[in-house]
């Protein structure tokens, strides 16, 4: 069977700075932790191993070209062009996203740029991060640069990537520095997040830009075990917390009342002024990324909470292990392509069909070395966890879904957070030693595919 895609599909790639530019003249808060504790990355790779896009950027965007991306997102390092976070601009990384952002648009690579993609400039950390509000204000400021340096080129704005993970990581589960474990300072850092986003939105539309401006959402679907009631409350909660804490303010303005009130009865409510309400309401988007891997599947908690504990989401429900479910095992991550219809529908039926596309789906995969066959990794798994993905997302085009692209994480194998190198992810296998790039076969496919605008399965 064929499947078609409308046309002027946005077919690519996502990446971002810190996984792939190299070291830079500003810390992040990635150097900082890195150079403390080395032992917490995977083999001991740090974010200055990345894949030298800082060094080799015309000729990946050449690569980008031969696997037939008509868009790519990266994001711009705060740390790279203003290193110190609030002071003087570096003009040599505005010469170098300028060339970046040249040389797409050139090559008919239509430019998609998020602000912050997880790298905060340490000297910003040491402020208190998105805890402190100053930080939100210099945030500001940097996007109000950007915009200025480069809205003439750059028509498609994500002020965040994915911020639900950030505060996850630093702030509940230890997996982002500052490896804080506070449920009340990760709802003030999520809470802050958004007034950031608002802010940068705000200015976006006060320069009267050509372009459009939107957020990078990592949603993943929460599927209660039975139709009891005590699962389908326990999912709704995870659902609140872990997509409808950005998903509501940033495409209705305000946030749902019952996340509100449930966190206001544990005591848990970050810090709001009066004004914050309208700011909130400024920050609606005109174009939503959604980021899909896997979905949540939760039952209602077994037993009772320790009221000595501290306070976690996970006071709500507990995790649920769905029998004969498909698993991605380098990752530990269901696979389930279902989760991309869903989620499209959701946002048809309940938050006014949005302008939105596919920013980032992907498999993780360990010692892809395995399976070169004639100097080529043949990674068919990639291509089927693709080609399924899309069929559903097909599904859900043809029944009104205003979907219009899909990126895939991502472009050549990239540095991954703690992770580092462990699992690849790219169209391109990347030599760490070398530096040298070789398409696998899911690239060959998906170049295919996008010069199609089509693909055909049986």
């Amino acid at each position: 069977m064929k499947y078609a895609f409308p046309d002027n599909f946005w077919w690519g790639s996502a990446s971002s700075a810190l996984q792939t530019e190299g070291a830079r003249e500003g810390e992040t808060t990635w150097d900082y932790w890195f150079a403390r504790e080395p032992n917490r990355f995977h083999n001991g790779v740090g974010p200055q191993h990345t894949s030298t896009f800082y060094q080799n950027w015309k000729t990946d965007i050449q690569l980008l070209k031969q696997l037939n991306h008509n868009s790519f997102r990266t994001s711009i390092s705060w740390a790279r062009l203003i290193p110190d976070g609030i002071g003087e601009v570096n003009p040599e990384a505005v010469d170098f996203y300028n060339q970046v952002i040249d040389e797409l648009n050139e090559q008919g690579i239509t430019p998609f740029i998020t602000l912050f993609h997880f790298d905060m400039p340490m000297a910003m950390q040491e402020l208190g991060g998105w805890e402190n509000r100053d930080v939100v204000d210099a945030y500001a400021r940097y996007a109000q640069i950007c915009f200025e340096l480069f809205g003439d080129r750059v028509l498609h704005w994500f002020t965040f990537n994915e911020p639900i993970v950030p505060v996850e990581g630093g702030y509940l589960y230890d997996f982002h520095y500052p490896n804080v474990v506070d449920f009340r300072r990760a709802a003030t850092v999520a809470y802050h997040t958004v007034l950031a986003h608002a802010k940068a939105v705000q200015a976006y539309r006060a320069g009267h830009y050509a372009g459009e401006i939107g957020i990078v959402l990592n949603l993943t679907p929460s599927y209660p075990r039975s139709q009891n009631p005590a699962d389908v409350k326990a999912a709704h909660i995870a659902d609140l917390m872990f997509n409808r804490s950005f998903l509501d303010p940033v495409l209705r303005g305000e946030y749902p009342a019952d996340l509100v009130a449930l966190l206001k009865s544990y005591d848990q409510l970050p810090t709001c002024k009066p004004e914050d309400g309208f700011l909130i309401a400024e920050g609606k988007i005109d174009l939503l990324g959604v980021n899909y891997y896997q979905p949540r599947r939760v039952k209602c908690r077994d037993s009772a909470v320790n009221p000595q504990a501290p306070f976690m989401p996970e006071w709500f429900f507990d995790n649920y292990e769905m029998p004969g479910r498909k698993m991605n095992p380098y990752r530990g991550w269901e696979i389930y392509a279902p989760g991309i219809y869903d989620i499209l529908v959701n946002l048809r039926d309940n938050y006014g069909n949005p302008r939105c596309f596919i920013s980032e789906n992907g498999m993780g995969v360990e010692n892809e070395q395995r399976f070169i066959e004639n100097g080529q990794i043949n990674d068919q798994y990639r291509i089927e966890f693709i080609s399924e993905h899309l069929t559903w997302l097909h599904k859900g085009i043809s029944e009104g879904c205003n979907c219009l692209g899909y990126h895939m994480w991502t472009f050549i194998d990239n540095w991954s957070w703690c992770n580092a190198y462990k699992n690849r992810y790219g169209f391109i296998q990347l030599d760490l030693k070398t530096q040298q790039r070789t398409i696998k076969k899911s690239g060959e496919w998906f170049a295919a595919t996008a010069l199609n605008n089509s693909f055909e399965k049986e």
